[in-house]
């Protein structure tokens, strides 16, 4: 059985960091494109950061423009836990935070975070952040 699990969520000040992380069960982790998505309230979901394996020990990363500098996507393979290091956050970073997998060899340049790409979720993590 499929499971995503995402944890490291919390509320944070202006300027703070949040590592959140997300163990994956249930399939080979490297078959897959792995991805970060964030909803705030009243707004669509859209993908923070995309990553996939490209062999030799070499990931592919995506980034939001809006994020980019802000977070970093990383790999722990052997735990089959994918995290998500935010800096810098702001109040528009606010939102639940999911993570989100799909059977790929390659997330895609431009498809990466198209959210009806994805057909396995987490249950989400919020974050806040006050100003």
């Amino acid at each position: 059985q499929v499971q995503l699990v995402e944890s490291g969520g919390g509320s944070v000040q202006a300027g703070g960091s949040l590592r959140l992380s997300c163990t994956a069960s249930g399939f080979t982790f490297s078959d897959h494109c792995m991805a970060w998505f964030r909803q705030a309230p009243g707004k669509e979901r859209e993908g923070v950061a995309g990553s996939y394996y490209g062999g030799v020990n070499a990931w592919t990363r995506y980034y939001a423009s809006s994020m980019k500098g802000r977070v970093t996507i990383s790999q722990d393979s052997a735990e089959n836990t994918v995290y998500l290091e935010m800096t810098s956050l702001e109040p528009e970073d606010t939102a639940v935070y999911y993570c989100a997998a799909v059977l790929s060899r390659d997330c895609g340049r431009l498809t990466w975070d198209d959210a009806k790409k994805y057909n396995y979720w987490g249950k989400g993590t919020q974050v806040t952040v006050s100003s």
